[in-house]
């Protein structure tokens, strides 16, 4: 009968547990209803201004003056002029009155980019909370995420940054000052965001069953659109290069849990970065969040130094818009020139071939009855005002 003699353990360096394992769990303050309350702030904002738009619309159809104010808002979803305004801008200096609101909210959203990774699309863009909602359902279903292996989608990846290449290219090269002051000017652009509301409103066949596909898509594979297509998701994508915000880990107190890596929705391999450098990083905070150990995942500018809080970051976020919002404002750069009884001809003569536009070419038009101003100059306010 043999005798079992046991030493007492000898604690190395390896053998301790690592510092906040025991006794430093992460604070039980989350960012998640703080970030939901931002999305669905913005989405009141976008859909209170999408109702008076249209409003707006219907009562210049019927001939009337409008009772509620156009809100400039809604040039939010004009991109492209938006592009092509801010070449012009950069080229002569002239900020135009046509869709100016359009030009600050993008200033707004590639500020967002530089200075706050792609909080545009985590905190405030309405398909990104949508997205949001469709993997929730997704696992509901199908009780787990899916995503589709490398080889598929690092190439569909590139599809978005080819989209962004394609509009870049085609404002920053292909167009010149003459065909970005033609374009800014044209009928076509100046009631751009009415032909931009009847997509919606007189939405065709073919245009109802590409958006179902989408949401389908989103479905099946969650954040499809903001993953693979999105071009404003590639252009913030590539800014968050730049910011010098990130996500950072601190090995020495990481319990290799992966809850992190796990609840990344862009499917992030954050357990395993110091820092988290990838495009697709929303800023969302859900992998902080889901950190077991305080002060182990953080966001800051440099690891241990200049960590910005949860609430700070929504609070500069939001700030950048009511500040950027208001500068437009006080600088009278937030509401066009365009007179209400020049829109009451526009939308009388929507289906008019000037009102088109084929493959990006202007039609030509009568720049005495728009009052275009030569190049490089600004239009002369309405009269009256």
């Amino acid at each position: 009968m043999g005798i079992d003699i046991r030493l007492p353990e000898l604690k190395t360096e390896q053998s301790r547990p690592k510092a906040g394992r025991v006794g430093k769990k992460a604070a039980a303050f989350k960012m998640q209803p703080v970030r939901r309350l931002v999305q669905f702030g913005f989405l009141f904002v976008i859909l209170w201004i999408g109702v008076e738009f249209a409003i707006w619309v219907y009562q210049l159809q019927q001939g009337q003056t409008p009772t509620v104010t156009r809100p400039p808002g809604v040039e939010g979803f004009l991109p492209i002029s938006a592009l092509i305004s801010l070449r012009y801008w950069i080229l002569t200096g002239v900020l135009n009155h046509i869709h100016p609101a359009s030009v600050v909210l993008l200033v707004i959203i590639l500020a967002t980019g530089v200075f706050l990774k792609k909080g545009f699309c985590g905190w405030v863009c309405p398909f990104g909370l949508l997205s949001d909602y469709l993997a929730k359902l997704h696992i509901r279903i199908f009780d787990r995420r899916f995503k589709l292996p490398k080889l598929l989608d690092y190439p569909l990846r590139s599809l978005k940054y080819l989209l962004l290449f394609f509009f870049v290219y085609a404002v920053f090269v292909q167009m010149n000052l003459f065909d970005l002051h033609a374009f800014i000017y044209s009928p076509y652009n100046r009631v751009a965001d009415i032909k931009m509301l009847k997509f919606f409103t007189e939405m065709s066949s073919t245009t109802f069953w590409v958006l179902m596909t989408l949401v389908g898509l989103s479905l099946l594979i969650p954040h499809f659109w903001c993953r693979y297509l999105c071009p404003y998701g590639a252009l913030l994508g590539a800014l968050s290069w730049i910011s010098p915000l990130k996500i950072h880990r601190n090995p020495d107190t990481c319990t290799d849990c992966k809850l992190c890596t796990r609840a990344c929705p862009a499917h992030i391999p954050v357990h395993k970065e110091k820092v988290v450098l990838s495009d697709e990083c929303n800023s969302c905070f859900q992998c902080i969040d889901a950190c077991p150990v305080k002060d182990t995942l953080y966001l800051s500018v440099t690891r241990r130094k200049f960590k910005v809080p949860g609430l700070a970051y929504a609070g500069i976020l939001v700030g950048l818009f009511v500040v950027g919002i208001g500068l437009a404002r006080l600088t009278g750069y937030w509401h066009n020139r365009i007179p209400v009884e020049e829109y009451k001809y526009h939308v009388q003569h929507l289906r008019d071939p000037q009102y088109y536009h084929n493959r990006g070419a202007v039609p030509r038009y009568d720049a005495q009855r728009f009052h275009v101003p030569p190049v490089g100059k600004e239009m002369e306010p309405p009269s009256g005002k």
